[in-house]
C-alpha cells in the first residue's frame, strides 16, 4: 500500500493544479495564456514540472493596490471591508422592503379579486336556487 503513495500524491497534485487552472479567471493568469498553462500541466504533470510551475508562477495569488508584494494577512486586512453581511447591508435590506411592499400589494389585489369572485358565485347560486334576488332598496 505504501508503494502507491508517491503515485497518488503526484496524481492528486496534478488534478489539483489542472482544476485550479481551469477555475482561475483569465485576469489572474500570469505569464502565458490560460490554454498554454493547461497544456503544460497536462503534458508535464507526470514529472511534476507542469503542476509546480502553475502553482509557483502561473496564478496571481494575491493582488495588491500598490503592486508590491504583500502577505496573505495584509491582503485580507486591505480587502475585508468590501464584503458586508446581508443583514448589515442597507441596500439589501432596502430591496427586501421593496419586495415586501410589492408582495403585499399583490396579495391585496388577489384578496380583492377572490372576494369579488366569491360574491359573483353567491349571486349566481342565489339566482339558480330561486332564492331572492337582490331587491332594490324599498322606497319610503
Amino acid at each position: 500500500m505504501l508503494r502507491y503513495l508517491p503515485f497518488l500524491l503526484v496524481l492528486a497534485l496534478w488534478i489539483y493544479a489542472f482544476i485550479d487552472c481551469l477555475n482561475t479567471p483569465e485576469s489572474q493568469v500570469r505569464g502565458l495564456p490560460k490554454v498554454v498553462w493547461v497544456l503544460i500541466i497536462l503534458l508535464f504533470g507526470e514529472v511534476l514540472i507542469g503542476p509546480i510551475a502553475w502553482l509557483v508562477a502561473g496564478k496571481e495569488r494575491y493582488r495588491t493596490a500598490g503592486g508590491g508584494g504583500s502577505t496573505p494577512s495584509e491582503w485580507h486586512r486591505n480587502h475585508s471591508a468590501k464584503w458586508v453581511a446581508p443583514d448589515d447591508n442597507p441596500e439589501f435590506l432596502r430591496s427586501l422592503r421593496e419586495e415586501n411592499k410589492k408582495d403585499e400589494a399583490l396579495l391585496k389585489d388577489w384578496e380583492a379579486d377572490l372576494r369579488r369572485r366569491e360574491e359573483e358565485l353567491r349571486r349566481k347560486q342565489g339566482k339558480a336556487d330561486g332564492g331572492p334576488e337582490e331587491a332594490p332598496p324599498a322606497a319610503s
